[in-house]
């Protein structure tokens, strides 16, 4: 088995030390019509990208999903330059970003005129069976998003979508679970319409520090994600300690084959540079795609967590899962 990267296939077991879920660039919507004073210059970018790619390589990373939907500046072309330059692995996603804040305008208004599920499967299928755009570049996952407490009808229509190509390819789908919620109702819609439960992984679930409701979204059988690792102690990102006190508990339950750890980092902002407040500064001081690795493993090591448990989570599952 192998995974569809932008430089193209790579055996699984190939794959080694992975991030299942993190972004070289991202923007929201609307942040392409900022080019006056959030330009993109993109040898500046891919220089800044690559020290951060680097960095990665050098506590042995070898691969990188990047979960950037299609509207927030997904780049297949940007992501293969990255790819090339640096030696690291790095999957495409394609899928659009849950409704509150992703750009809604263009498939809603198709929907008003009769377009649906067909459309989105249409596009999909293109971008994992042929390539995104006239790239050749294809994309190696799919990426679902669903709303705090809800998956809306416009949502939907994705992830009906995604499992269907899913079905057809086998194509693997990572989601984004928004502050935590969801989990249980993404993982139960995916399966329900036929997708693989063991090529899911359900994402962000360390928003959430109930152990219980991890353990309702593994009994689908899916992957689960703690992969904002680092942004922690505002609305929907607990603390790090409150995520490892979870991540014990699941571990202790045996579904050490079944956990994916990640950041959801963001190497470049596109648009102009972040207003920073500074009363968020120690929200995002670990908000980096080291931190896992310079002080989350250790951490877990020195709690018991045996070598084996991690390099299950973070070179045996993103094989399985993505390979």
């Amino acid at each position: 088995m192998s995974a569809q990267t932008v430089t193209g296939p790579v055996e699984a077991a190939q794959l080694g030390l992975t991030l299942p879920h993190e972004h070289v660039i991202f923007g929201y919507p609307g942040y392409q019509g900022d080019v006056t004073l959030g330009g993109f210059d993109r040898e500046a970018v891919l220089a800044e990208c690559l020290r951060v790619a680097e960095a990665v390589k050098a506590r042995g990373v070898k691969t990188i999903v990047d979960a950037t939907p299609n509207e927030c500046g997904r780049d297949p072309l940007f992501l293969r330059d990255v790819s090339e330059r640096s030696g690291l692995n790095i999957l495409c996603s394609s899928g659009y970003y849950y409704e509150g804040e992703g750009g809604t305008t263009y498939f809603k208004f198709r929907f008003s005129l009769g377009a649906g599920v067909e459309e989105v499967y249409e596009m999909m299928l293109r971008e994992v069976t042929e390539g995104i755009g006239g790239t050749g570049i294809r994309a190696g996952v799919l990426k679902l998003a669903s709303s705090r407490d809800e998956i809306t009808p416009y949502e939907r229509v994705f992830f009906q979508a995604a499992a269907r190509v899913q079905r057809e390819t086998g194509v693997p789908i990572i989601t984004h679970t928004q502050e935590g919620t969801q989990g249980p109702q993404q993982a139960e819609l995916l399966v329900g319409e036929g997708a693989d439960p063991g090529r899911i992984m359900i994402g962000h679930m360390d928003g959430n520090t109930d152990p219980d409701y991890h353990r309702e979204t593994l009994r689908h059988g899916v992957n689960i994600a703690l992969d904002r690792i680092g942004l922690q102690g505002i609305v929907g990102m607990p603390l790090d300690s409150d995520r490892l006190r979870v991540l014990e508990a699941l571990l202790g339950d045996g579904y050490a084959n079944r956990i994916l750890l990640s950041h959801d980092s963001i190497w470049h902002w596109l648009g102009r540079p972040l207003p920073m407040p500074e009363a968020m500064l120690p929200a995002v001081k670990d908000w980096h795609p080291t931190h896992l690795f310079d002080d989350i493993l250790p951490e877990l090591e020195r709690r018991g967590i045996t070598r084996a448990q991690i390099e299950q989570m973070t070179v045996g599952n993103p094989a399985r899962v993505f390979g």
